[in-house]
Formats: structure tokens, C-alpha cells, sequence
């Protein structure tokens, strides 16, 4: 039974790679698009910017001015729902967008933020009003 889930586990995930590789070999640069999220294809993205802690603030800054990261994030036409300093941590940032653009997103902080801080991702979706209108059920009862 243990070796049966194994291999239904191996096999999904060498059809996941494979389908994602038959989709992304051919691009080299990210695509542009400008679509607006919308209910059905937005995601959150939380994203942790840790700090490197070996190096005083105002190198990694002057890092970050170099790599042109303020410029570039976040991208034109992704939301930014919020952005926090945790201190101890660095820098937590909600960002709104459509799904089709996480991997332009991935790639602006891959190219600005890298050296300055390592990152998390965190992609999430949102579940207020499903989680209100339980509450609501519940308390009604």
C-alpha cells in the first residue's frame, strides 16, 4: 500500500514537471502582460524579504538603489495590499495580482532584490468572505 501511494505520488509529480516544462522551456524573458486581477484569476502573493544581517542598512540599500529594485517593484499594475517591516525579520509585502503574472514578479525580484535579501513566497488566495460568512452561519444558529 506504502509503495502504491509512492509511486501515484512519483508519477503526478513527473507529469507536473513535464507539463510545466513543455510551457516554460521555450520562455526566456517574462511575459508583459498588463491584465488587471479580477475574481477569477487573482492570487495574494506574501512575500518575506529577509534582511542580510552580516551587512549595516545602508550598504544594503545602496545595494538595492544599484539593482534598480525601487523602480522595478513592484511592477506596474500589481497591487500592493500592504507592506510591513517586521523588525528582527526585514520587509512582508502582500501583493494583489493575476495569476498569469507571478512569474514577472518572481523574476523583477530575482533581478533587484537578490543580494540585499533572501526571499519567501507565499501565494494565497482570499478567503474573507467565505470565512465571514461562516462566522455569520454559525452565529445565527
Amino acid at each position: 500500500m506504502r509503495a502504491h501511494r509512492l509511486t501515484v505520488t512519483i508519477t503526478a509529480l513527473l507529469v507536473s514537471a513535464l507539463a510545466l516544462t513543455s510551457t516554460t522551456t521555450a520562455q526566456t524573458t517574462p511575459p508583459q502582460g498588463n491584465a488587471a486581477p479580477t475574481a477569477d484569476n487573482a492570487v495574494l502573493l506574501t512575500v518575506f524579504f529577509k534582511h542580510d544581517q552580516s551587512r549595516p542598512l545602508h550598504e544594503l540599500n545602496a545595494q538595492l538603489e544599484k539593482q534598480g529594485f525601487y523602480k522595478a517593484f513592484p511592477p506596474a499594475g500589481v497591487e500592493v495590499v500592504s507592506w510591513y517591516v517586521m523588525m528582527g525579520i526585514g520587509q512582508v509585502i502582500t501583493l494583489r495580482l493575476p495569476a498569469s503574472r507571478l512569474r514577472e514578479v518572481n523574476r523583477v525580484i530575482e533581478d533587484t532584490a537578490w543580494g540585499s535579501y533572501r526571499t519567501e513566497f507565499y501565494p494565497t488566495y482570499d478567503y474573507k468572505a467565505v470565512g465571514l460568512a461562516q462566522h455569520e452561519k454559525a452565529a445565527a444558529n
